[in-house]
């Protein structure tokens, strides 16, 4: 998966938050429900012309504030072992989470508060491949330890949390 533009930072760093009036949420709740919606569908529905809602979905990209992508199904591809993995780590986490990033296997880093300092999600073909990805966090100098949670079936997975 690809990294999303990197959003406007605000001085702590922090990803600025980006106003949105009512259409551009409009716009981006029919590209969740379905994102291969054709511009002239959306505009029908939100009121604008096809022009206007592909300059409007092209500054949301640009903006960072969302992507369109293809979802796929990892067991029907050939990854049949998911997992999240917590991280316990010293020093500099930006640091190590640019590390993990660059781990081609690992799909989502997250830094975090509570007992473990960074998540990360790994999509395998299967248990060795996870035990040669967790070789590889764990070769990592300033990590400290690692606990693994081994997806035994997905109940939910949803991107359509809207913009509130």
């Amino acid at each position: 998966m690809s990294t999303p533009p990197k959003a406007r930072r605000d001085n702590d760093g922090r990803p600025a938050s980006v106003v949105l009036d009512d259409i551009s949420k409009q716009i981006i709740e029919q590209l969740q429900s379905d994102g291969r919606k054709p511009y002239a569908a959306i505009g029908k529905a939100v009121g604008l012309s096809e022009a206007a809602v592909r300059q409007r979905v092209q500054r949301l990209l640009d903006a960072g504030v969302m992507q369109i992508v293809a979802v796929t199904d990892p067991l029907t591809l050939g990854f049949p072992r998911q997992a999240m993995i917590g991280i316990k780590c010293e020093g500099d986490l930006e640091t190590v989470a640019d590390e993990l990033a660059a781990i081609k296997e690992i799909d989502y880093v997250v830094l975090t508060a509570g007992s473990v300092d960074i998540m990360v999600e790994v999509v395998c073909e299967g248990d060795q491949h996870l035990l040669e990805i967790l070789g590889k966090i764990r070769a990592i100098p300033t990590v400290r330890a690692t606990e693994t949670f081994v997806y035994l079936k997905l109940h939910k997975q949803t991107y359509s949390w809207g913009t509130r």
